[in-house]
């Protein structure tokens, strides 16, 4: 129940995010889901050994948490499932490539080592990157945004519909959950002789809440298409956003920037 009741409390919290009224909140959707999509793109086109130069990218996530107001630790913490589970994909890369590739103070670290790192900085770096994005966007923005580019109506129409029936289905395990609560007063926890029950409710209420939301689109003019919310006509004075993340983004995949300056130090 708890962890339901936390579900529900962090997509309200993304919501409220996503309507402040900060300068980066009024910057049109498109430039913002361009350059996430232009930096996830820079991300993973680094090779598995370039490690240095992906640390690199950590500059946009950092600027982008300080201008935002949002937390980073926060949001590790609010990530933190995500983030173990796309650790998970780099934990096999050191048995496959045993091959020496750093040597330091009788300390070696094989290529798998520098590969999962660099695996695992890519799934994360990707993952702050659509955080910032949706907590600083709404999702009629971004779905708005993506339908400009061209996004296939449906698949835009799946991301709003199913990322809106995500609470209501959430409130609906919870509205069962509490029910059997209050009807089996001692037991600890749910039987497994109702499972099956409580799986076939929840699915018969959500089926029928469905219905109702759909009846509800069809007598507000829903007939098949989809009409997004209008941000108005492009702000090209905006325009400064894209460009200058697209140039700094440039310069810090094509430039090994801490390099540079630690050159210019010593």
């Amino acid at each position: 129940m708890d962890k339901i009741s936390s579900a529900l409390e962090q997509i309200q919290i993304f919501d409220r995010l996503s309507r402040e009224d900060k300068w980066i909140n009024r910057i049109h959707p498109l430039f913002k889901v361009i350059v996430t999509l232009f930096y996830i793109l820079l991300v993973v086109s680094f090779d598995k050994y370039h490690i240095m130069g992906l640390f690199t990218m950590l500059v946009y996530p950092l600027i982008l948490f300080e201008l935002s107001g949002i937390s980073l630790f926060k949001t590790v913490y609010r990530l933190r499932f995500l983030l173990l589970f796309i650790s998970l994909f780099g934990v096999f890369n050191p048995f496959f490539d045993t091959k020496p590739l750093i040597v330091w103070n009788q300390i070696t670290i094989t290529g798998g080592v520098v590969s999962m790192i660099t695996l695992i900085g890519k799934g994360v770096l990707s993952l702050l990157a659509s955080y910032l994005l949706i907590a600083t966007t709404s999702i009629e923005g971004i779905c708005y945004a993506l339908r400009i580019i061209r996004v296939p109506k449906v698949l835009v129409t799946q991301i709003l519909l199913t990322y809106r029936y995500i609470p209501i289905f959430l409130l609906e395990v919870k509205y069962t959950l509490e029910a059997y609560s209050l009807k089996a007063l001692r037991a600890n926890g749910i039987h497994f002789k109702v499972w099956g029950s409580l799986v076939g409710l929840i699915l018969l209420r959500s089926i029928n809440r469905a219905y109702e939301v759909y009846q509800s689109m069809c007598l507000r003019g829903y007939r098949g298409e989809f009409y997004s919310i209008k941000y108005g006509r492009v702000l090209w004075i905006q325009s400064w956003y894209l460009i200058a993340w697209m140039i700094v983004l440039s310069l810090l995949r094509n430039f090994s920037v801490f390099e540079m300056i630690g050159d210019w130090f010593l």
